[in-house]
């Protein structure tokens, strides 16, 4: 499943991230690409021990949680995230995400926009699916879900620079299709008490709802 979803971070939020990315260490892509990633990854990365990498972590991770959206479809466990910037001519050619990282199961990718798009040209998120190849360029504070599994890649960039906060998430829900099904109950769900309340087809549904949470979870 492939999500998008409008104003994770609020234009305020992306501004303060962009004010303290100014004064950041950046360092060489590659130092967290696996050793066939390494080979197509141009782009610089926030350094993991440059004070600012986890308060910007601890903010975009409180966003993605607070937003109903992404809890439902994701059931996040653990999210792991970088900031990475690309400017001209720097690139990530096609790959996969590694299965796990730090020790943690990587289930779903994703990307927080912190650049405008008119600020760059180029370096569209380029997602490989088995209905063709989905061109991903969204407006600084949005963030696309994609499966960690897929393989994709992001285009050169030919002006500006591209900044985003790229993460995966460890899922309560490891099996892709029960995500989808939960994710399909829930909206069905919410859906349904908006339009008649608290009714007696509600308490069912949140019923088998809950219980295939505690059957799949983790």
């Amino acid at each position: 499943m492939i999500l998008g979803l409008d104003g994770i971070l609020t234009a305020a939020e992306v501004a303060a991230i962009r004010a303290r990315l100014a004064g950041g260490s950046f360092q060489d892509g590659k130092t967290t690409a696996g050793w066939h990633a390494k080979l197509v990854k141009e782009n610089a990365q926030l350094a993991k021990d440059d004070p600012l990498a986890d308060a910007i972590r601890v903010d975009v991770d409180a966003a993605l949680r607070r937003n109903a959206i992404f809890a439902a479809a994701v059931q996040p466990k653990l999210i792991q995230l970088l900031i990475n910037r690309y400017g001209e001519g720097q690139s990530y050619g096609a790959h996969v995400d590694d299965a796990f990282m730090n020790g943690r199961r990587t289930d779903v990718a994703l990307t927080v926009f912190l650049s405008d798009p008119a600020d760059y040209d180029g370096g569209e998120l380029v997602i490989d699916g088995p209905s063709g190849e989905q061109r991903i360029k969204l407006p600084a504070g949005a963030a696309i879900v994609y499966p960690a599994t897929t393989l994709h890649r992001v285009e050169p960039v030919t002006r500006g620079a591209r900044l985003a906060c790229v993460g995966w998430v460890e899922s309560r829900i490891r099996d892709a299709q029960a995500r989808e099904i939960l994710f399909d109950l829930e909206r069905a769900r919410r859906g349904l008490f908006q339009s008649g309340g608290k009714t007696a087809e509600f308490d069912l549904l949140s019923k088998a709802t809950a219980n295939l949470l505690r059957r799949w979870g983790e």
